[in-house]
């Protein structure tokens, strides 16, 4: 498909009911038995991790300034659309940890532009990030949170998503609530709060989260982000959920930065696990060398064609 049907493509995509963005969040029902927060929150990421174990991605990056049409959010501009490939692998005894790599394959002028991405389940440990700018030709390694580095996670790759908000694991750094039990896109589910504790806190640009859960698939709907003002900045819409290995997914993330009026959608176009990759695929190697990347990518892109 040539890039400019793919724009239009995208375009028509990123479009829901303008009430999305004045839905808020509820408070605690009183009297409500709800089941654990906490166990909700570690099923979502088990699954979340399960569909990115042994795993190679195409995906496509669209991001543009939003606006209200006949009722609807849709793009206001042509949106920037990027095709990306990543591969990923879990680590540790439990499989909780994570490493990934993402390279962007158009445009042509951002093409060899990577993420390397280690997530670890651990709250002692600080997740690493790298990125390589091929124009410059170096890494540059991305600050874990809020720090005198960075005041903020990186985007990525220019969109409205960053590293955290991809992140899985160090549930134990918050209190975790259901306050209560509602609809979110025709589907019963749990609302569930996060609140950082005071280290999470000086690491993180969010005050707090909710999470609508669908109670069956254990997908996150939607995700209600708030700086630590308890002003929401970011609203996170999940869509085209879909069975994969016997594990729900969202084929289609949509990140709305409500500050700035921009957003991102990220498309899963093809999702393959069980594909064997090697440990050193998933190091800085492949990010520098480019014929060490080319031909690792081949090997793995001939496990699924």
């Amino acid at each position: 498909m040539k890039a400019p049907a793919i724009a239009l493509l995208a375009a028509a995509a990123l479009a829901w009911p303008a009430a999305l963005l004045a839905q808020g969040p509820g408070t605690q029902t009183p009297g409500a038995q709800f089941p654990d927060g906490l166990e909700i929150m570690r099923e979502v990421e088990e699954n979340q991790r399960a569909t990115t174990d042994s795993s190679f991605n195409r995906m496509q990056l669209s991001t543009c300034r939003f606006g209200v049409s006949d009722n609807r959010i849709t793009c206001a501009e042509r949106p920037r659309v990027k095709a990306l490939e990543s591969v990923g692998k879990n680590y540790g005894p439990e499989g909780l940890d994570s490493r990934s790599v993402t390279i962007v394959l158009e445009p042509a002028d951002e093409r060899g532009i990577g993420l390397l991405s280690y997530v670890y389940d651990d709250a002692a440990r600080q997740n690493e990030s790298w990125i390589y700018l091929s124009a410059l030709g170096r890494v540059k390694r991305i600050a874990s949170g809020n720090s005198d580095e960075e005041s903020e996670t990186a985007s990525l790759f220019g969109s409205e998503f960053t590293t955290e908000d991809t992140d899985t694991g160090k549930l134990e750094q918050y209190a975790i609530n259901v306050l209560e039990e509602t609809i979110e896109s025709g589907r019963e589910v749990w609302m569930i709060e996060l609140i950082p504790d005071e280290e999470r806190a000086r690491e993180t640009r969010y005050g707090r989260i909710v999470n609508y859960v669908d109670k069956e698939r254990l997908v996150s709907l939607r995700s209600d982000l708030y700086d630590q003002y308890g002003n929401e900045i970011k609203r996170m819409l999940a869509s085209r959920v879909e069975q994969l290995d016997g594990i729900w997914m969202a084929r289609s993330l949509t990140m709305m930065n409500l500050v700035t009026n921009r957003l991102s959608n990220m498309a899963f176009l093809e999702i393959h696990t069980g594909v064997d990759v090697d440990d050193e695929v998933l190091t800085q190697r492949t990010l520098t060398d480019v014929a060490f990347r080319e031909t690792q990518l081949q090997a793995i892109r001939s496990q699924v064609e």
